[in-house]
């Protein structure tokens, strides 16, 4: 997929302030300063507590402390806050589709060929590139405020944090397995039922820049459901536990699942026996994996509200699905 990419020159963020001013409990005596406030300020990571204090944008009763510093209980704790700028990409006008807005987060239909951040190979022409485009602000979170990401050529839905505390709030729950994210996926190959897959993901041991199941990669955990048979390929919905880069790509090619159209994890293409020139000009001109992000649920990061979005299948999945089904009507008649 194309993108217009306007370069922007750097623009001037006055990030928000934020009073911080309470007292460390007495049942806090002895712990460390940073990780008293850790406790007492749950919203925000312990690393960024320490820069605070480091930089003496907290202060305890009016001076700068160490966080390895003890406390005795009793203490004040005060300080105006302005987030240092996190991102060095640079704005770029590229066009988003937001499915959700307010003024903690944002959810984004992603399109097929969009880069989620600037890396090697990628340096700029990626949602973060965007992001800082239409919400300049978002500079001084982590990521430009990504909780997470889809890959290149994956399709569907992201949340992006607005500020610090909402950043926190949703990193935590996706690390305790809170954000439910289903997909659709195309596979070769025909599963018997639904299953699970628990197998720890990592680096591939000689192709580092594959994925691969691995003893020492980290844990993983992805369920499939069958929604609809073809003659060759499956229709699942896929569930996310854990979200390990190419996670889904892995454990299917792992289990002889491999998504269609997985350049990297998807061996040959397997076309249905006899079948029409249409069903296979479609099969042959769909070059990236048949994987969309339909669902997302998550719990609002200040309001505590169940939120849950739904994005519309893309036309070139569409129409894949389309004439697999037409495939496979024709040949059950």
């Amino acid at each position: 997929m194309n993108f217009s990419i306007n370069p922007e020159p750097a623009k001037t963020i006055m990030p928000p302030t934020e009073r911080i001013d309470c007292q460390i409990p007495a049942s806090c005596a002895g712990m460390r300063l940073d990780q008293a406030l850790a406790e007492l300020l749950p919203t925000y990571s312990r690393n960024r507590l320490q820069h605070w204090l480091k930089t003496g944008q907290l202060r305890v009763d009016g001076h700068i402390r160490r966080p390895r510093d003890p406390v005795s209980g009793g203490e004040t704790v005060c300080g105006e806050l302005a987030p240092a700028t996190e991102t060095t990409a640079v704005a770029q006008d590229i066009p988003l589709a937001i499915c959700y807005e307010d003024a903690d987060l944002l959810v984004i239909n992603k399109p097929a060929g969009l880069v989620a951040h600037p890396a090697a190979g990628h340096r700029d022409g990626t949602l973060v590139n965007a992001l800082l485009h239409h919400y300049p602000e978002l500079a001084t979170l982590p990521r430009a405020g990504l909780v997470h990401r889809l890959d290149q050529d994956t399709t569907g839905l992201l949340v992006v944090a607005r500020r610090l505390r909402a950043h926190t709030a949703l990193v935590e729950q996706l690390q305790a397995r809170r954000i439910e994210r289903d997909y659709l996926a195309v596979v070769n190959g025909a599963p018997v039922a639904g299953g699970m897959v628990d197998a720890p993901v990592g680096r591939h041991p000689v192709d580092r820049q594959r994925m691969a199941v691995t003893p020492g990669g980290k844990p993983a955990v992805t369920h499939y459901r069958v929604l609809r048979r073809f003659r060759a390929h499956t229709l699942l919905r896929v569930k996310l536990e854990t979200g390990r880069t190419h996670q889904i790509r892995v454990h299917l090619a792992h289990i002889r699942l491999p998504l269609l159209g997985d350049p990297v994890y998807g061996g040959r293409l397997r076309l249905p026996p006899h079948a029409s020139p249409r069903c296979l000009e479609v099969m042959q001109h769909f070059r990236r994996q048949a994987l969309h992000a339909e669902r997302l649920a998550l719990v609002h990061p200040v309001t505590g509200e169940r939120l849950e979005w739904q994005a519309e299948i893309p036309a070139d999945l569409a129409d894949l699905l389309a004439v697999l089904s037409e495939d496979a009507e024709q040949r059950h008649e």
